[in-house]
């Protein structure tokens, strides 16, 4: 070949060039922006699929895993007392500057295997009246009120233990009646 056919470049070359029109605009991306689509639906029906199945093993099929059967051992049943109320209302007044009237009805749980405290109770009944008067007429007015309740029959409890009762054990204390007024 000659240098002149080299240098020519309109004349045999001209049939590799591709002359097709390209398009552009919105034409050429449609089908990127398809497949993006494809891709982006197909990942989301695949997550979600896998976290219901997830979400189905973990639960066991909806069962909740929290719930505490009725004959479970943790859940302790109340214990049943026998009861002493022969004590009978107290009226007594309180320690305050200006003393309150209070009016009390007192009863007294305990064991029912423990065969010795009614007779112990009834034996001890005008030691449980001088007691009851004492300790509500050594308390104030604030120290009545019914927040208070609570922490009136702990200590009630741990004292009539320890300075009344010598064989039985009181288990609970109950308040039929405790009213606190002002007096005129």
């Amino acid at each position: 070949m000659s240098d002149s056919e080299e240098l020519n470049l309109d004349d045999g070359d001209s049939a590799n060039i591709d002359n097709t029109k390209k398009t552009s605009g919105l034409a050429a991306l449609i089908p990127n922006l398809l497949k993006f689509v494809a891709i982006g639906v197909g990942a989301l029906i695949f997550i979600i699929t896998v976290s219901v199945i997830t979400y189905n093993i973990m639960n066991k099929s909806g069962k909740s895993q929290t719930v505490i059967p009725s004959n479970s051992p943790f859940v302790g049943a109340r214990p049943q007392y026998q009861m002493f109320s022969s004590i009978g209302v107290i009226r007594t007044t309180t320690s305050d500057p200006i003393p309150h009237a209070v009016v009390v009805e007192m009863i007294v749980g305990y064991d029912m295997n423990d065969n010795s405290a009614s007779t112990e109770l009834t034996a001890r009944l005008y030691e449980l009246q001088d007691f009851v008067r004492s300790f509500f007429k050594s308390k104030q007015a604030d120290d009545l009120k019914p927040e208070n309740e609570p922490r009136l029959k702990q200590e009630i409890l741990e004292r009539l233990n320890t300075r009344i009762l010598n064989s039985s054990r009181a288990k609970i204390i109950l308040f039929k009646q405790l009213d606190v007024s002002a007096m005129q």
